[in-house]
């Protein structure tokens, strides 16, 4: 195995790839580089190579909670939340949780709920209908949770920019907390607590704004622990255990794509073991409707257990996650982990439908640094999943907004790393160009009118060109070692595993394999190209380009000479189908040796 170590540089004097970017070598940083530290630990250097500090590698090599558990108080209002919280929970009274309808809120939602619930108290939990109520809290629906006999309101993963909503629910007398992580203005909305890393007047707390909502949340059900510890509550009762929870956090974490470093990493290590143990029954089921038969790994929170959670609030009822991760009735759990693996199916012949008219209009519009598509029609559940399609088809930030038949246009948009899509959006709505708007640096979504759409499509090109054009030439593919096809194996994954979990600000490994001829090479599937290759020390391997048939990666497979060679990238991956584990390469890019 060829493993660099230095400062990042060509890789295999690839220039320009079939996809048309340079490869570099994922290097350490420079001050890790000295002649009397050399590791030659395959754990160690890759986690060096993604910035983890030196003199942090043990803490890294295992991340636990202990190890990276901040005390919840140094974010604001952290402990007024938890001292109500805990008034509610002596006196026991009605509290109402108020969560997003995606997945970050779903678990958020599920892990305040089944806290308080070990606590004494029956919290009702309320989710929006994404069609009829959007995003955010209502203030009619905060009236009417009020006017209920609810005093107590913790709203999660949304609230941050709910201005009016909040104002009409103090009105109404109504306490609420904010539990979120979306960026947020200058100024704030009136709660009675907003505890979110992402306040502009966030402290020492800001260093943790890469948090899901989730781990807001678990911070927060910390803080109310210790607040009725110390209240001698838990004097003739037995304590919760929150790490029973963590199963939670970690598929919240995962499926709301945030960056796994610092806590975050221990909460998705930590809570995929708790997953395993299979205690909360709602997700047992979620992975056995998933055809999940192993322990779920982090790579499945993502793309099995995510998005069927998410099927729910994109294209049938929105509370059905909430329902399955709260229920302790096993059948029920079946029931609705089954009818949102039907919704899914749903959900991905919706998404193929708008994809395809949302590609159409980015080649109608031409050349853009944001691509903005928009269409009549377009089902706003599926909006954010094909915006970040583009994104990643495009290599540059997207966003996809439906317009329904009053003119009123809802968007999801995805980003890239070095362009913060959030604050231009939030900068737009500042402007007077949205109706509503709000996110954070790599997703964000906003309301406007569709008369509006293009002086928001002008103001986003003129404030992140610049932004995208650097983006665009920083752009490389990170490479972490060249080896022989024979080098490719399950042995070579598993090693590799031991420095992850591995997602968005931590990457898996990507490694280059060759030279190798393609053997053979077909379309399987929707648009997948699968291939055997062949190197120069006679092994084979496997290769799949997952919906590359029509692009120039796939066609340069399909087309590729008997006697040409080239040299593939991409990410190695063991192949569970059969008796015997074996790897394959899940392929990024490739590049011809000649």
């Amino acid at each position: 195995m060829n493993f660099i170590t230095s400062e990042p540089r060509l890789a295999l004097g690839v220039r320009r790839s079939i996809l048309g970017q340079p490869w570099h070598w994922r290097g350490m940083p420079a001050d890790d580089l000295d002649a009397s530290f050399a590791p030659d630990d395959l754990v160690t250097r890759l986690l060096l190579t993604r910035g983890c500090p030196r003199d942090a590698i043990e803490a890294h090599r295992a991340p636990t909670i202990r190890g990276f558990m901040p005390d919840p108080s140094i974010f604001r209002d952290m402990d007024r939340a938890a001292e109500r919280l805990a008034d509610a929970v002596e006196a026991g009274e009605p509290v109402t949780i108020f969560g997003d309808y995606d997945v970050d809120g779903a678990t958020s939602a599920a892990l305040l709920i089944r806290l308080l619930r070990a606590l004494g108290l029956a919290p009702a939990a309320y989710i929006p209908d994404r069609l009829m109520e959007g995003y955010g809290p209502s203030g009619e629906a905060l009236v009417r949770i009020a006017s209920g006999g609810t005093r107590l309101i913790v709203t999660v993963d949304c609230g941050a920019q709910a201005f009016e909503a909040l104002a009409m629910a103090r009105e109404a007398q109504a306490d609420v907390i904010v539990v979120d992580h979306h960026k947020c203005a200058a100024e704030l909305p009136v709660a009675f607590a907003l505890v979110n890393p992402n306040r502009l007047d966030e402290g020492d707390g800001a260093a943790h704004g890469h948090l899901a909502a989730v781990g807001v949340a678990f911070l927060l059900g910390a803080a109310l622990l210790r607040t009725l510890r110390t209240r001698g509550f838990f004097a003739a009762r037995p304590e919760p255990k929150l790490i029973e929870l963590l199963d939670l956090v970690a598929l919240g974490t995962v499926a709301d794509v945030a960056q796994l470093r610092g806590l975050n990493r221990a909460f998705v290590a930590q809570g995929l073991k708790v997953m395993a143990g299979r205690r909360n029954i709602g997700l047992a089921a979620l992975a056995e409707a998933a055809r999940l038969t192993r322990a779920p790994l982090c790579h499945d929170l993502g793309f099995a257990l995510g998005p069927r959670i998410n099927a729910g609030g994109r294209v049938g009822k929105s509370d059905l996650g909430v329902r399955l991760l709260t229920t302790e009735d096993a059948d029920e759990a079946r029931a609705i982990a089954a009818e949102l693996d039907a919704l899914n199916e749903e959900r991905r012949a919706i998404e193929a439908e708008v994809q395809e008219a949302a590609e159409t209009a980015c080649r109608a519009a031409g050349y853009a640094s944001v691509h903005i598509a928009a269409g009549h029609g377009w089902h706003p559940g599926v909006i954010g999943i094909v915006a970040g399609r583009l994104k990643e088809k495009l290599g540059r930030p997207a966003i996809v907004i439906g317009i329904d038949e009053t003119g009123t246009g809802k968007g999801s948009g995805r980003s890239i790393p070095g362009v913060d899509l959030g604050a231009a959006v939030l900068a737009a709505k500042d402007h007077g160009l949205l109706v509503a708007g709000g996110g954070h640096a790599m997703a964000a979504g906003l309301t406007v009118a569709a008369n509006r759409i293009e002086p928001f499509r002008a103001f986003l090109e003129e404030r992140l060109a610049d932004d995208v054009a650097r983006a665009a030439s920083a752009r490389a593919l990170q490479l972490d070692a060249s080896l022989a096809p024979r080098g490719v194996t399950a042995e070579l994954v598993d090693a590799f595993d031991l420095a992850g979990p591995y997602g968005m600000g931590w990457a898996a490994p990507r490694i280059a394999a060759g030279p190798v001829r393609v053997v053979k090479a077909d379309v399987v599937g929707k648009g997948h190209v699968r291939a055997i290759l062949s190197g120069n020390d006679a092994a084979s391997l496997k290769a799949v380009a997952f919906r590359a048939a029509d692009g120039e990666l796939g066609q340069a497979l399909l087309g590729a000479p008997g006697d040409r060679r080239l040299w593939v990238a991409g990410r190695p991956k063991v192949d569970e189908w059969g008796s015997r584990r074996t790897a394959e390469l899940h392929l990024d890019d490739a590049a011809w040796c000649d």
